[in-house]
C-alpha cells in the first residue's frame, strides 16, 4: 500500500513539475521560434536616423582641404565624424545643416571630442570667412575633382541637402538623418552609439 502512494505522489510531484517548466519554457521556445524560424521580426526601433543597410565602408581617397593642404589621412578613422555633403557656397539649407551638425555635437559634453565634423564641398570651394568665423574646428573638403567621385558615390544621393551622416572610427557609414526633423533624434542615437562603443 505505501508503495503505490508513493508512486501516486512521485507521479503528481512530476506532472507539477512538467506544468511549472511548460509555463517557463514554452514562452521562450515560441518566441524563439518566430524570430528565427519565420520571417516575422519586430519591427520596432530604437534609433532616430535611417540605418544605411548595407553599412558602406568609405574608400581610401587622398582629400583636399579648402586651404589646399592635404586631409589628415585618418579622416574617417579614429573618430566617430558627423558629415555634410553640398555647395561651398553654403546657402541657408546648409548653414542649417551646419548648425545642427555643430550643435549636436556641443551637446555631446565631455563626449564631443571623440566626434569631428566634416563638410565635404562638392563645388564653388568655400566661403571660407562664414565657415571659420561659424564653425572653428569644421574639417572642410574640397570635394569637386573627380579623384573624390568614389568617396561621394559611397554616401546615398537622395537629399543630400538635408541630410546628415554618421560615420564610425572604422569609416563605415552607418545612418542618415534629415536636417528638418527634431534634432534631438540625431543626439540621442549619437550618445547611445559613443556610450556603447569602444572603438573613437
Amino acid at each position: 500500500m505505501p508503495d503505490i502512494q508513493d508512486r501516486a505522489l512521485v507521479s503528481r510531484n512530476l506532472r507539477t513539475i512538467a506544468a511549472l517548466a511548460a509555463v517557463f519554457l514554452l514562452p521562450l521556445v515560441l518566441s524563439f521560434w518566430m524570430y528565427y524560424g519565420s520571417d516575422w521580426r519586430p519591427t520596432g526601433s530604437t534609433n532616430h536616423g535611417e540605418l544605411i543597410q548595407p553599412v558602406r565602408t568609405l574608400p581610401p581617397v587622398d582629400l583636399r582641404l579648402a586651404d589646399g593642404d592635404f586631409a589628415p589621412a585618418e579622416l574617417f578613422r579614429e573618430k566617430w565624424a558627423l558629415v555634410y555633403i553640398g555647395d561651398g557656397a553654403c546657402d541657408e539649407t546648409c548653414r542649417h545643416a551646419l548648425y545642427f551638425m555643430r550643435q549636436t555635437r556641443l551637446s555631446l559634453n565631455q563626449d564631443m571630442t571623440r566626434v569631428s565634423r566634416v563638410f565635404l564641398a562638392t563645388e564653388n570651394c568655400c566661403d571660407r570667412e562664414f565657415l571659420e568665423r561659424e564653425h572653428a574646428g569644421l574639417v572642410v573638403v574640397d570635394a569637386g575633382g573627380p579623384e573624390v567621385t568614389e568617396l561621394l558615390d559611397t554616401f546615398p544621393d537622395t537629399d543630400r541637402a538635408h541630410s546628415l551622416y554618421i560615420v564610425d572610427p572604422l569609416g563605415n557609414l552607418i545612418m542618415r538623418y534629415d536636417t528638418r526633423d527634431e534634432p534631438k533624434g540625431m543626439l540621442s542615437d549619437l550618445k547611445k552609439l559613443l556610450k556603447l562603443s569602444h572603438i573613437g
